[in-house]
Formats: structure tokens, sequence, C-alpha cells
């Protein structure tokens, strides 16, 4: 129970009132996504990534095209993955504009997951990015991110559990200046989402949600479809 107030208390977590700048705060956007993990048979190595297609709005006004993947370890008799990998990220501005800025990043990230009790899968998940953004000096950010997941008609996650999804993540910048006297927030944005997942097969899960994305300027509601694959 303590563990699961703590969980509640992190994802409640307020964060500042936003301006009207920025995208329409009204519009539901939406997110298509796939996550694939592979242990290589034998072995401590594997490869994990996500593919994501986000839209301001249903699918029209591009947000993001979003590619990354990166090599896993797990060390012996220990509970925890480390990933070094690579994305490239095309982000597109809200509304009519066509112009698009591109991003290149190196990530690293531990994930450690436990159980509470026989229904509650925990995972924490701690990633530092090197980020090179079209248009502004090198940049890096910390990011922390809390999963739960709670299957309903099983204690597992495989073939025809439903299960709930929650979680929250918080983005820090690690450098103010990014050039040409412009600066950003320490603060970079906050996600929490809410979702229900089905597990298609032993090692395939779909999960629809809805996510709350907060940034020091605007906050904005985001459909999410995801695939979660494993093989």
């Amino acid at each position: 129970m303590k563990h699961v107030i703590i969980l509640l208390a992190v994802i409640a977590m307020p964060f500042g009132v936003m301006s009207q700048d920025g995208p329409d705060e009204s519009q539901l956007g939406a997110w298509y996504m796939y996550f694939f993990n592979k242990s290589f048979e034998n072995s401590q190595f594997g490869i994990q990534g996500d593919y994501q297609f986000r839209y301001w709005n249903a699918g029209s006004d591009l947000e993001q095209i979003l590619l990354r993947t990166g090599a896993t370890y797990k060390p012996k008799n220990a509970n925890i993955m480390f990933t070094l990998g690579y994305a490239n990220i095309t982000t597109g501005p809200f509304g009519e504009s066509k112009e698009n800025v591109n991003e290149s990043r190196i990530y690293q990230e531990a994930l450690i997951p436990h159980k509470v009790g026989d229904r509650f899968l925990l995972t924490h998940r701690m990633r530092y990015e090197q980020r090179w953004n079209e248009g502004q000096d090198f940049r890096t950010r910390y990011r922390y991110m809390l999963f739960l997941n709670v299957p309903l008609n099983d204690v597992e996650l495989k073939q025809k559990t439903v299960y709930l999804a929650l979680y929250n993540e918080v983005f820090i910048n690690g450098e103010r200046s990014i050039g040409e006297d412009r600066t950003v927030e320490l603060f970079d944005r906050n996600r929490t989402y809410l979702g229900m997942g089905y597990g298609l097969l032993n090692n395939l899960r779909m999960q629809l949600g809805w996510m709350l994305q907060t940034t020091d300027a605007w906050s904005k509601g985001q459909a999410q479809i995801s695939l979660h694959h494993s093989f």
C-alpha cells in the first residue's frame, strides 16, 4: 500500500499554469507507436527500440516522427537492463506550416522492473540524452519515468490478459542556453498517461490510452495507440 500511495503522489504531481502561446490545448492529438525488444539467445545482449508517429490532431498535422533503436545489456544475477542507443527525430510546428526541424540524439538508460504484491508491475526508467537539434547548440536532457501495469484477469502480462497501464515521466534540461541568446527552462516537460492494454499474444500487447503532456508554455492531451512486441 505504501508503494501505491507514493506512485499516485508522483502521477498527480502538479505543474504551473500554461500560457496561451503554442498549440491548441483543447485539440486532442494522436500518437501511433510501436515498441520492440529482443534478447539474443544465450547472450546478455539484445536490442530494443520504438517508432512513433505523433500528430497535433488525428493524423494530418505532424508533431514528430521519432525513430529510436538501441543495444541492450543485462548483467547476470541483476534485475536491470542498460541501453545505449540512437534516435532521429523530425519535428513540425503546430498549424499549417510544413517546415520541419531535425534532431539527432544519443541516449543511455537503465530499466529496473520489480513487482509489488501479485499484480503491481512497476518499472523505473532513467535516461540521459545528448541532443543535436537543428538551429540550436548542443543540449542534454535527463528523464525519469515510472511505469505501472496492473493485470486485471491474471497476474502476468500474457495472451488475453487485460491490464491497466499508467506512467509519469519528468524531463529536465541539462543546459539552459541553446545559442544566439536563447534560453530554455530547467523543467522541459511532464507526461502523465492512463490506458488499458490487452495481450494479443504472449509476446505482443496492444494499448489504448490518453496522455497529458505539459511544458512550461502549454498543456495538451494526446490519444495513444501502441503495440508492444517482444521477439
